[in-house]
């Protein structure tokens, strides 16, 4: 982010550097007796502590507005009380008015300060709104999965009807997934080692699934898949795909190495989604299509 803002980076340097010179040529260095450590240590403090916000804005924020009135108010600051701390170790003229010029930064960085801080609350109202609304819908429109962190069946029926109606006529197609003898693992491993698998399950899916599908928990063992722009023998050739990945997966029981293998069937996403998921749960619960539950490593 400091790569954005080199330009105030490197204006902030010089101007540091230009007054160290102008009261080393202009004023009287002050003999070590006469330093005020006191007030070199308060102010150098303020100027070093004010230089640190400045480099922490400016490493935290995009240009705009905001951005430059709270690091313009800090750079201000900071060079006021450079110029403060400066005037303990040179001594000048009193009627040089340009000391006093500068030391008079510090008040007038603070209400630049300030400026910046009330634009910056009214930029964090509206973020805060927009993410309000964002929350809503989210809570509204998309329920998860406690296990898997997967979309839920409602969901899914409601981008089924979704899809359909963005493109009538457009290749979609849905696989339901079903992990095979689900109940034997949460018989012979307990409910949690069940969860366990559904989440291993779940995690390589979404690894071998484009950004545009959809993988959702359709129901206890089983999963669903919408596939936009994907037609039947490619919904087949990904749900094999897929059956293969988790078969060759390693999944480590509390006993040992537990295989995990899929069954699936798969229709185009045409018509009613309950009708669509019913004909799909009975294709599983027939004969249905499986891969062995282990496949030799590629």
């Amino acid at each position: 982010m400091l790569k954005l803002h080199r330009h105030s980076l490197l204006a902030a340097a010089m101007a540091v550097i230009a007054c160290l010179l102008l009261y080393a040529s202009s004023g009287e260095t002050k003999p070590f007796s006469a330093w005020r450590w006191m007030d070199i240590i308060a102010e150098g403090g303020m100027a070093a502590v004010a230089g640190l916000w400045f480099l922490m804005t400016l490493s935290s924020r995009p240009g705009g507005l905001v951005t430059r009135l709270l690091a313009g108010g800090l750079a201000a600051i900071m060079l006021g009380s450079w110029a403060d701390c400066l005037d303990e170790f040179f001594r000048i003229d009193k009627a040089a008015a340009w000391d006093n010029w500068l030391e008079a930064l510090v008040p007038f960085g603070m209400l630049v300060l300030t400026a910046g801080i009330y634009y910056w609350r009214h930029e964090q109202f509206m973020l805060n709104d927009h993410l309000a609304k964002r929350e809503r819908l989210f809570r509204q429109h998309r329920a998860f999965d406690r296990v898997t962190q997967l979309a839920d069946a409602a969901y899914l029926r409601q981008q089924i009807r979704l899809e359909q109606e963005r493109d009538p006529f457009g290749q979609c197609a849905l696989v339901l997934l079903d992990i095979d003898g689900f109940h034997r693992i949460n018989r012979e491993h307990g409910p949690r080692e069940g969860d366990r698998v559904l989440q291993a399950v779940g995690h390589m899916l979404l690894l071998n699934l484009r950004n545009e599908d959809l993988l959702c928990r359709y129901a206890g063992d089983r999963f669903a898949l919408l596939l936009p722009g994907t037609g039947d023998a490619e919904a087949l050739d990904v749900a094999r795909h897929l059956c293969g990945m988790v078969a060759m997966m390693r999944h480590h029981g509390p006993q040992g190495p537990l295989p995990v293998s899929l069954r699936f069937a798969s229709e185009p996403a045409q018509g009613e989604a309950d009708a669509l998921l019913a004909r799909l749960s009975a294709a599983i619960d027939g004969p249905g299509l499986a891969l062995p539950q282990a496949m030799p490593a590629l």
